[in-house]
């Protein structure tokens, strides 16, 4: 196939659109069901390229979330303990524990599940039944993948009456080095980013505590190459695999942070029995939950817990879990670890991250305020790489 005819652009007043290799050539994708449009395939071509970058770093399987062009979450197939499964809705997929690729998207659908409604998922490797069965169940856009086991195949192509993205990518495809887009009518051309990641990336500890282990060097190889596909400026924490919280394309840095964090405190707090233990009505769907699970963590709880609300959503009506009890549970945690697509400005984002039990980050560096930022770090006992990669990604 050398070009593919859109339906509409980003919007639907955006027509005629296409995709098409600018060389003559094939495309290096099949279109095995469904009509992608053009915001899903921009999803497929970067979430691929993120995929593809962790399985080569780290040597083990990856899966991403994707939501506009941006990522909610990746992570690597990993096992998940029994409060994961539970707090992610997936206690009931049989056979996940033999399957890291469908272990590595439960992860990357259950980190921030109300951001995933409605996703575009890319697996780095095959697709096999037990992650198409788990896809099966959740509202998502499409995915992309290098294979498909036959019976995975015909389940996922059973998704929106048969209208569901399926898209196969030849793994071997590599872009030209240069790559270009048209804005306002003027071409805009750069060399292609493809910067390798991995653990010489994280070599140069500029604190005063400079032991990281190996599992912290995953986890923050992981949030960079997750960064490298995020609309700027971005953050990104990780723990255990895989991204717990992405702050994307804010204007300040701070503020990144702060989103992200807050994401990261809410992948934490869904594991805390208060919210494991929450007594749902058995007809109330994930999303329905994932939303009730949301207000139930904020100031606004009572919109769920109150009376005359509660019966709509549980069998009986819950405990509040008061701010005070999770700043508690929060403040006990430790060894997560940060990422940032470009240098920390203020130490105030250092802070920001302690509250969130961030104990290893890596960031560029270069802010003439380095020295702050080091300093902060230091009071907190954290360890800190300064790559000297930025991270933009527009």
């Amino acid at each position: 196939m050398k070009e593919y005819e859109l339906k509409y652009g980003c919007n639907p007043n955006q027509k005629p659109a296409k995709i098409f290799m600018e060389n003559g050539g094939d495309l290096p994708i099949e279109i095995l069901s469904g009509r992608p449009g053009y915001i899903n395939l921009l999803d497929a071509m970067n979430s691929w390229q993120l995929v593809k970058e962790i399985k080569e770093a780290l040597g083990m399987c990856a899966a991403t979330s994707f939501k506009h062009v941006s990522p909610t979450s990746a992570a690597v197939g990993i096992p998940m303990t029994e409060k994961q499964k539970k707090a992610f809705f997936v206690d009931d997929i049989e056979g996940l524990d033999c399957s890291p690729i469908a272990t590595a998207y439960a992860r990357a659908r259950g980190t921030d599940r109300m951001s995933s409604f409605g996703d575009w998922i890319a697996l780095s490797d095959r697709c096999d039944v037990t992650c198409a069965r788990l896809i099966a169940r959740e509202v998502s856009d499409g995915i992309i993948a290098p294979d498909y086991d036959e019976e995975a195949l015909e389940i996922l192509r059973g998704k929106r009456k048969g209208g569901y993205n399926i898209i196969r990518i030849n793994p071997e495809y590599v872009p030209e080095s240069s790559e270009k887009k048209q804005v306002f009518g003027i071409t805009f051309e750069q060399k292609r980013n493809d910067l390798k990641i991995d653990e010489a990336s994280l070599e140069k500890i500029v604190t005063e505590n400079k032991e990281m282990p190996d599992e912290a060097k995953r986890d923050l190889i992981i949030a960079l190459i997750t960064l490298k596909y995020t609309q700027s400026n971005s953050v990104c924490y990780a723990e255990n695999g895989q991204t717990i919280g992405v702050g994307a394309g804010q204007q300040s840095r701070i503020h990144c942070t702060r989103l992200a964090g807050e994401k990261a405190d809410k992948w934490h707090l869904r594991q805390h029995d208060m919210v494991l233990n929450l007594p749902f009505r058995d007809e109330i769907r994930r999303p329905d939950r994932d939303n009730a699970i949301d207000v139930y963590l904020s100031e606004d709880y009572e919109d769920v817990i109150g009376e005359g609300k509660w019966q709509a959503l549980f069998t009986e009506r819950p405990k509040p879990f008061p701010r005070d009890m999770q700043r508690e549970y929060l403040a006990g945690l430790k060894g997560v670890c940060l990422g940032s697509d470009a240098f920390f400005p203020f130490g105030d984002n250092i802070e920001r991250a302690a509250k969130s039990g961030v104990t290893y980050i890596a960031q560029p560096g270069g802010s003439i305020r380095d020295d702050n930022v080091i300093d902060t770090c230091n009071r907190f006992g954290m360890v800190m790489a300064m790559t000297g990669i930025r991270l933009f990604h527009h």
